[in-house]
């Protein structure tokens, strides 16, 4: 089960240079055993003036592992293990719309899901669950996020559609004009099925999607050079940090995250009877799933 006993913890997921914050107290970092296999790396653990935090580079130290090979579930379920409670998950993105330039970030509040190779759900055959969707990510992190950027002065955008690829090559062009004519406002590789996992997970979850450029609809994207797109990468992340800082006692003072509905996303989603379940399979679901899975 959960270490959590009601004490609200911080997860923030991101790449390397996002959890390298100023003034972390006691940081450490903690390997994390999951029935779902590796997660990405060791997790620092840590509190922020008093705020417990848990920090996972999605992509391991050195951005070792591409996105179709991220283990979402042991991340996710990690992060359970832990305690988190609050996830704040940081990622690059290209836009998809001109107002949207490189430098902005965007609180993305919807998903369009296109992955196709990877594992989506921690249950399945044995303990079936149907989680609700239609609103992915947390409305109460969204607000803390956008109020800790309009005072640090981020440019942001708050709400938008982030359509997920399964990558790791880029769009086509005849690709990002059909995901234009959705009206997706950003796209990237990491985001789902981490939302998806979250919610079975009962982890409010929030995205904070960092523009580095256009996607290659933009008549003027081949005159980005990398260098560029370096440069905006570094001014993301010190920025991304900042944020993380300014957030994290807005969250810590925030009475009302208890009963927030993200937490109870499992109460009426389990289908499969309970003299049904397999045993092996409700072992395995303990962290994410304990509070409503009751032993035979």
């Amino acid at each position: 089960m959960s270490a959590n006993h009601g004490k609200q913890v911080l997860g923030i997921i991101g790449g390397s240079g996002v959890y390298d914050i100023d003034g972390l107290a006691g940081k450490h970092w903690e390997k994390v055993s999951s029935p779902f296999g590796e997660p990405s790396d060791e997790l620092l653990c840590g509190e922020l003036d008093g705020q417990a935090m848990v920090f996972l580079p999605r992509h391991g130290r050195g951005h070792r592992i591409p996105p179709s090979e991220i283990n979402f579930r042991a991340n996710i379920d990690a992060l359970k293990r832990l305690g988190v409670t609050d996830v704040v998950s940081v990622s690059a993105v290209g836009s998809l719309r001109e107002h949207l330039h490189p430098g902005m970030f965007v609180i993305a509040d919807q998903f369009i899901d296109r992955t196709f190779a990877r594992t989506k759900s921690f249950f399945g055959t044995g303990v079936v669950a149907h989680v609700s969707m239609a609103h992915p990510v947390c409305s109460r992190l969204g607000d803390h996020l956008e109020a800790a950027m309009r005072e640090i002065g981020i440019e942001l955008a708050r709400g938008g559609t982030y359509l997920v690829m399964e990558g790791p090559q880029f769009s086509s062009l005849a690709e990002s004009e059909l995901y234009r004519s959705w009206n997706c406002d950003v796209i990237g590789m990491t985001n789902m099925p981490e939302a998806k996992l979250a919610r079975e997970a009962e982890m409010c979850y929030a995205t904070v999607a960092m523009v580095t450029d256009y996607d290659c609809w933009h008549p003027n994207h081949d005159d980005v050079t990398v260098e560029a797109i370096i440069e905006v990468l570094l001014a993301n992340a010190e920025k991304a940090r900042t944020l993380v800082k300014k957030v994290a006692p807005r969250i810590k003072r925030d009475a009302a995250a208890a009963g927030c509905g993200c937490r109870r996303a499992l109460e009426h989603a389990l289908i499969t009877a309970p003299e049904a379940r397999d045993a092996d399979v409700m072992q395995r679901l303990d962290a994410v799933a304990g509070r409503v899975l009751k032993p035979r």
